[in-house]
Order: C-alpha cells, then structure tokens, then sequence
C-alpha cells in the first residue's frame, strides 16, 4: 500500500444563491409550468433577487492579532475576509438557506480559512480554541439543515474551515479493497481517482457533485445505489480527526472488539467534536454490466409491498425506488407527458450493476410482477439515470417562479410506513392550508432495508406571506409528527441545527447527555460549530 499522488479538478464553485453549477441553472420547463396552476392555483410573482454585489454584511469581528495568528498556521494568502468568500460561506443549500440569500442584509462568517493538511487543521482549531473563535467545517457546502450556519455561539468571532485543499487518494490497497481519502475531496473526484485504478466507491446522493467525502462521513450520508452498496457509514473502514484536544486516528483493523466503536462517534458528528480530515473506505471494482427496468403499480401501498418483499429476498437491485402517485405525476409532467401525468399510479425503478444483473433482474421482476406491477420498459430509469443530480437545479426555477419547493425524510419500519406517511402529509398540508396556502406534497422511498425504508417528501406550496415563518412552523408541525409517528428525526440529512430540538424526543435524555459529555472532553470550550446537533445542551 503506497503513496498516491493523485491530481483533482479544480472544483467548481457553486451558485452563491442556489445550487450547484451556474452553468447549468435553468428556467422553470414549460410542461412543468403548465401543471402549476392544476395543483397551486394563481401563483404570486416574486420579489426579483437580489444581486451579489449589492449583499450587505457586518464588518469581519476578527481583529488583526487573530487574523495574524491563523496567517502564521496556514499562511496569508489561505485567509479570505472578502465579502464575495464570506457570503458564499454563510450556509448550506436548503430551501431557507436560499431565501436568505435574496436578503440585502445576511449573515455570514468573519472569515474563510483554508488549510493545507491535517496539521494546520489542528493548528486552526487550537488557535481558535485559545481566541475564543468559533469555527464551522465546510465541505462541498451542500447541508440542507443547517449545519453551515454561521452561528458564533458564545464567541466573539466565527470562522468557515473550507476543507477543499485537503484532497486527493492518499493510499490505495487493491488487495484489502479499501483506499484513504483527502476528507475534501469531492464526490466526482474521489471517483475518478479511484477509476484511474480501475475502482469506484459507488456513493452517489443526490449531493455528488458538489459534497466532499468529509461531509459524506460527517453527515452520514446514503447515497443513491444505497441498496446494491450500502449507506456511506458501512462502507467508512477508518478515520482521521483533529479535535481542540487532540488528534484521533481509528480502524486499526476491518473488526475489532477492543471497545465501542469510536469511529462510529464521529460519523453523523457534523464536526461538533472534530474535523474529519481524512476517511478510510472500502472500494469495489467497476461493474460493466448494467441492467435497467421501470414499473409501475396501481398505488403506493402496492408498490411498497412489492419493494418489501424483494428487499427481504436479497441479492436485488442496485438501486430500487418508488415514487407514489404524486410524485409519479410530476415525473410525467418534467419529460412533457401532461395527459398521463394527471393519471394515476406510482412508479417504481430499478437498476442493476455488476455480477449476475441478468438473473437479479429476473428474479426481482417475478417479486414485482407477482405483487401486481407492470413493466414499463427502460425508458423511465434511464430519464431518471440521467436526471438524478439535477432535482436541486429544478427548485431553485420553481423558487424563482414563486413556488416554495423544499424537502425532509424519514425513515421507519415497513409495516409502519402507511401510519407515517399518511401522518407526515396531513401535518405539511395542514400547516400550509392554516397559513392560506394552496400545496402539493410528493413522497417516495430510495433507500430499503429488510425491516424497513425511508421516505423523502418533497413539497410544493404557494406560500404568500412569508415562507420562512411559513416553513419554520409547518416543518415543526411535521418533525412532531415524524417523532409521534415513531419515524427517525433525520435518515440522510442529518440533524444541523434545524433538527436539534427533537434530537432528544428520538435517543433520549440519557444519549443526549452522552454526546454533550464527548463535546465537553473532545471541544471544553465549545468552539467546533455552536448551535448544531446538541449545542443547546452544552454550556
């Protein structure tokens, strides 16, 4: 196992008010425009956004002492105090975090930090420490709880930690099938670098092109394959973090009884007890063969339990997914089939990678057949193939058109997903209806287990007051109803600071307690992103 020098691309930077590649932002699609007003009614046109160059932001707290301090950690020139690096620092990509950036006035940190290695990372965090500055680890930039918040805290300052220069296949082991990654590495990097050797890790969420393998490990991510390879957390092997006490360094061996499992601490950390700079996972070589077939079945309840009997057969799909009647819908409606989208039905895709997808593709389609579903062909999982990044690109257009678009998931078990979807929608539509507002709410389920599977919700709404009050209320109403529901608060999200006040509803006071007792020996004087996951907890 030896050194890998491996080069990246120079990564593209996102929209400073929406998502991804401003290259690729679009204007709302006209088949979809036309469904709006069948589902919305007369929609309000918006305020036009406000222009980068027209942002108002605070004066940087940082004084000349604490910028000279970090300078002599990772030099001047890694020290960005511009407005331009600030604003696009000041938060994630949710549907909120957008909206905020049509304000004139924002929010944002005092400064952008740029480290070069694991060494400056901790250097940063001890100068921080000493200084009383807090400090936010930043990735692709990609959260959509609130996790990139700029939120000081009890300090004075507060700092982003941009984790792009922390890149590259540090180490490779085809014989072990496992590799080390630089933890800001992107997705599509740390893909190329790894199919240079003909390898691939196989993690793609919605977020691949632009989230790091940091923020995958921090926020515990499940990626789209999910079904074929696993959520990120069971593919990470070891793990390398600095903390404002001290370094960590886990995964002496692929199994261990020599105590918890401490890497499992940090994955879904969120950088509230350290920064992950470098992550060990396994790896897989490339499939060739790849097999696709979508189907659709007469309602949702019929296509769950036909997704639940082939997950507890094994050796299925790489990826299986279902979408319910609305959803459906509007899937139609985006690749201009207006007159089937107002039928109904739901669709179910599936995709095959590797060894034996002919036979795994036969046995899965007896299962759906058997349960009611007809074949669709290949045309709907290759429209969804292809579009499977670009869903973020199509809210930023309907925001942009006045539609409030935003999403949340959950997960539970199988025989209790009816009782929670059924009570996740009531709450987002009666929220939206108490605040006079007309909405559409789809659901579906991308990721199974043998006892159970997700649900990710994306809403529609015409909001006409302001949609963040709006929002914060109607997203309370739905966390109430998730945790009553016996749902999980968070199954790929993560929790940020958005999800923080029913964290304790889902582990307990007694777990609650345990993370707050890591936070104080990992981060004393609290300075590693105040306010996220538990930091109300703390003092």
């Amino acid at each position: 196992m030896g050194q890998e020098n491996g080069s990246v691309a120079e990564r593209t930077e996102m929209r400073w008010n929406g998502w991804g590649d401003p290259a690729k932002a679009t204007s709302l699609p006209r088949s979809v425009r036309a469904l709006l007003p069948l589902l919305l009614g007369r929609i309000r046109t918006p305020a036009e956004p406000v222009e980068l160059e027209d942002v108002r932001l605070d004066a940087s707290a940082l004084r000349p002492d604490d910028l000279a301090a970090f300078a002599e950690i990772v030099g001047h020139d890694r020290i960005d105090v511009s407005d331009d690096a600030r604003i696009r620092h000041a938060g994630g990509r949710s549907t909120p975090d957008l909206l905020r950036r049509r304000r004139l006035h924002q929010e944002a940190p005092d400064a952008v930090i740029l480290p070069g290695d694991h060494e400056e990372v901790a250097g940063v965090l001890a100068a921080a420490a000493d200084r009383g500055v807090a400090v936010i680890p930043f990735g692709g930039g990609t959260s959509v709880v609130g996790a990139l918040d700029p939120e000081r805290g009890a300090h004075r300052a507060v700092v982003s930690l941009d984790m792009r220069r922390l890149t590259g296949l540090l180490r490779f082991d085809p014989v072990s099938g496992d590799a080390v990654l630089g933890a800001g590495t992107s997705g599509p990097d740390a893909e190329a670098l790894l199919g240079a050797h003909g390898y691939e890790l196989g993690h793609y969420p919605q977020s691949f092109r632009h989230a790091t393998i940091g923020g995958f490990a921090a926020a515990r991510s499940s990626g789209q394959n999910s079904a074929g390879y696993g959520r990120f957390d069971t593919m990470v092997t070891g793990i390398r973090v600095a903390t404002p006490t001290g370094d960590i360094e886990l995964g002496r061996s692929p199994g261990s009884a020599a105590g918890p499992d401490l890497i499992r601490v940090f994955l879904g950390s969120e950088g509230i007890f350290g920064v992950i700079t470098e992550v060990r996972v396994r790896v897989h070589p490339i499939p060739h063969e790849r097999m696709l077939e979508s189907w659709t079945f007469p309602d949702f309840d019929a296509g769950l339990e036909a997704l639940r009997q082939v997950v507890q057969q094994g050796g299925g799909p790489t990826v299986i997914r279902l979408s319910d009647e609305a959803e459906t819908a509007v899937s139609l409606a985006q690749v201009g089939r207006i007159g089937k989208a107002l039928s109904r039905g739901a669709g179910v895709v599936t995709v095959y990678e590797g060894a034996g997808v002919e036979e795994r593709r036969a046995r899965t389609a007896a299962l759906l057949a058997a349960a009611g579903g007809t074949s669709a062909g290949d045309s709907g999982a290759e429209d969804w193939l292809d579009g499977r990044f670009d869903g973020p690109y199509l809210r930023d257009s309907l925001l942009d058109a006045g539609v409030f678009c935003e999403t949340l998931e959950t997960a539970t078990t199988w025989s209790n997903i009816p009782t929670l979807k059924a009570a996740v929608t009531a709450a987002l539509r009666d929220g939206l209806t108490g605040a006079g507002a007309r909405s559409y709410v789809m659901c579906h389920v991308s990721h199974v287990y043998p006892t159970g599977a997700s649900l990710y919700f994306t809403v529609l709404a015409g909001i006409r007051t302001d949609p963040l009050e709006v929002w914060a209320q109607v997203k309370a109403r739905a966390n109430d109803a998730i945790i009553a529901g016996g749902g999980t608060i968070s199954h790929h999200h993560a929790v940020g600071r958005d999800h923080a006040p029913w964290l304790e509803q889902e582990i307990g006071e007694t777990g609650v307690r345990i993370l707050a007792a890591i936070k104080r020996e990992l981060d004393p004087t609290g300075i590693l992103n105040p306010g996220a996951v538990i930091s109300d907890r703390v003092r």
